[in-house]
C-alpha cells in the first residue's frame, strides 16, 4: 500500500486539488502580479496605496483606457493594430466640449444647464468617433492599406485635428451632467452601491450555476462542486470587497456641507457619506459585459476569432472579411468617443493633451492581459486586468516620486517584457 503521508504524496495530491479548480493560469499569473505591486507600493508609501481614496482615484483613472483596450482585442485579435486610438479620443473629445460651450449655444440657442445640451453632445461625439473609426477600417479593409500605415496617419490627423478645432485652449467648464460621467461628480453612492454589488454577486454564481448545468447537459467533464464552491467564494468575496472598499472613502466634510448648502439646506452634524461606485466604472462594467457576450455568443465575435485566427480559411468559408474589418475598427472608434466622455469629464474640460501616450498604454494593457499580437485569441476581461495593472504601475511610481520620463521607461519595458512572456508562454503549451 502506497505511503499518501510522504511529502511526494502530499504534494500530488494538493497539485490535483489545485488542478481541480481549473484555473487559467495567465489569469492568475496577472492577479499575482497586481497583488505584488499593490502590497510593494503600500509598503514604499507607508500604506498609502492601499487606502480606500487611492482605490477610488485609481478606479476611475483607469476606465478610459480599459474601455479603449476592450476594442484593442477586437483589433488585435483580427491581426491589425491601431495607433490612433489616443488621438482620436482627442478629436472626440473635442467635438463634444465645443459642441457644449459654443456650437450647440451658438446654433441652437443651448447653453450649460440645458438638460439636452450633454445628451446631444455625447450622442454627435459617438457618431463622430464611429465614422472616423469605420473610415480607418475602409482604408484597411477594401483598400488594403496596412493597419499600421493608416492608425499611424491617424495618429498624426487626429491629434491635430482636435488643436485646430480648439485653437490650442483649454475648453471649460463643461455641463454638469456631463461631468457625473467622469466619476468624481458622479457616484451611485452607498446604499445603490451596495445594491449593485448584490445583483453582481447572484449574477456570478448563477453564471458559475448555469456554465456547469450546461456541461452535464452536454456530457462535458465538471468540476468537483467544492471546487465550484471555492470560485463561488472568491468571485463573491472579490465583487463585495471591492464596493465595501469604495463605500469607506468618505465626502469630505466641507466638500459635502456646500453640497447641502447648494440645496438650501444644513448638513447634520456628524454626518458621514461614502462615494460608492463610481458611474464610470458602471460605463466600464457595461461594455465589459456587453463585448464579452458579443465575443463568446455572437456571430460577428465568431468571425472575429476566426478571421483572426486563420484569415484565409476564414474568408475561403464565406466569412466577409473586409466588412468585418470595417466594423472592428468602428467599434473601436465607439469606444475611443466613450473614452472621451469618461477622460473629459474626470478632468472637468477638454485639454489639449487629452488622451497623450494612450496609444502605448492600451496596447501595453490588451497584451498584458493575453491578447497574442499574432492574432486569434484574448479575452475583454484580461484587458481590464492589465489596464488596472498598468495603471496601478503608473499611480504607484507617481506616488513613490519616480521622474514621469522613467515612469514611461519602465511602462515601455513591461510591454516588452509582456510580450516575450506570451511568446514563452504559447511555446510552453503548444500554440503558435
Amino acid at each position: 500500500m502506497a505511503d499518501t503521508t510522504s511529502p511526494t504524496a502530499a504534494t500530488v495530491v494538493t497539485k490535483s486539488k489545485f488542478q481541480e479548480l481549473e484555473l487559467d493560469l495567465r489569469l492568475l499569473g496577472m492577479i499575482g502580479a497586481l497583488v505584488l505591486l499593490c502590497i510593494g507600493f503600500n509598503l514604499m508609501t507607508d500604506g498609502r496605496f492601499l487606502t480606500p481614496r487611492n482605490i477610488f482615484n485609481l478606479s476611475i483613472q483607469t476606465v478610459s483606457v480599459a474601455i479603449m483596450a476592450c476594442g484593442m482585442v477586437f483589433i488585435i485579435v483580427t491581426r491589425h493594430i491601431d495607433l490612433s486610438v489616443g488621438a482620436l479620443l482627442a478629436t472626440c473629445s473635442a467635438i463634444m466640449a465645443m459642441l457644449q460651450t459654443q456650437w450647440l449655444p451658438q446654433t441652437l440657442g443651448l447653453g450649460l444647464g440645458n438638460p439636452m445640451i450633454w445628451v446631444i453632445a455625447i450622442v454627435l461625439g459617438l457618431v463622430a468617433g464611429t465614422a472616423i473609426g469605420a473610415f480607418q477600417g475602409w482604408l484597411v479593409g477594401y483598400l488594403t492599406i496596412p493597419a499600421f500605415i493608416v492608425t499611424l496617419g491617424g495618429f498624426l490627423v487626429w491629434r491635430n485635428v482636435a488643436w485646430y478645432l480648439t485653437d490650442g485652449q483649454t475648453i471649460g467648464p463643461l455641463d454638469a451632467n456631463f461631468l457625473k460621467l467622469g466619476g468624481i461628480n458622479g457616484t451611485l453612492g452607498t446604499t445603490w452601491s451596495w445594491v449593485l454589488g448584490a445583483v453582481a454577486a447572484a449574477a456570478a454564481v448563477w453564471a458559475l450555476v448555469n456554465a456547469r448545468r450546461a456541461k452535464v447537459n452536454y456530457g462535458f467533464p465538471t468540476k468537483p462542486v467544492w471546487a465550484e464552491a471555492v470560485m463561488a467564494t472568491i468571485s463573491v468575496g472579490a465583487i463585495l470587497g471591492f464596493i465595501a472598499t469604495l463605500n469607506a472613502y468618505t465626502i469630505p466634510e466641507r466638500r459635502l456641507e456646500r453640497m447641502f448648502e447648494a440645496r438650501g439646506e444644513i448638513m447634520p452634524e456628524g454626518l458621514i457619506v461614502g462615494y460608492g461606485v463610481p458611474i464610470s466604472v458602471l460605463l466600464l462594467l457595461a461594455v465589459a459585459l456587453v463585448l464579452t457576450v458579443v465575443a463568446r455568443k455572437t456571430r460577428f465575435g465568431r468571425y472575429i476569432f476566426a478571421t483572426g485566427g486563420n484569415p484565409d480559411a476564414a474568408e475561403l468559408s464565406g466569412i466577409n472579411t473586409r466588412w468585418l474589418t470595417v466594423k472592428v475598427f468602428a467599434l473601436m472608434g465607439f469606444l475611443c468617443a466613450l473614452s472621451a466622455v469618461v477622460a473629459s469629464a474626470r478632468l472637468a474640460n477638454h485639454s489639449n493633451d487629452i488622451g497623450t501616450l494612450d496609444e502605448l498604454r492600451v496596447i501595453a494593457a490588451a497584451v498584458i492581459g493575453g491578447t497574442a499580437l499574432a492574432g486569434g485569441s484574448g479575452t475583454i476581461y484580461g484587458a481590464i486586468l492589465g489596464a488596472l495593472i498598468m495603471q496601478a504601475l503608473q499611480s504607484g511610481m507617481a506616488m513613490v516620486g519616480v521622474d514621469a520620463p522613467f515612469q514611461n521607461i519602465v511602462v515601455g519595458s513591461v510591454l516588452v517584457l509582456a510580450v516575450l512572456l506570451d511568446i514563452v508562454y504559447r511555446k510552453r503549451v503548444g500554440v503558435k
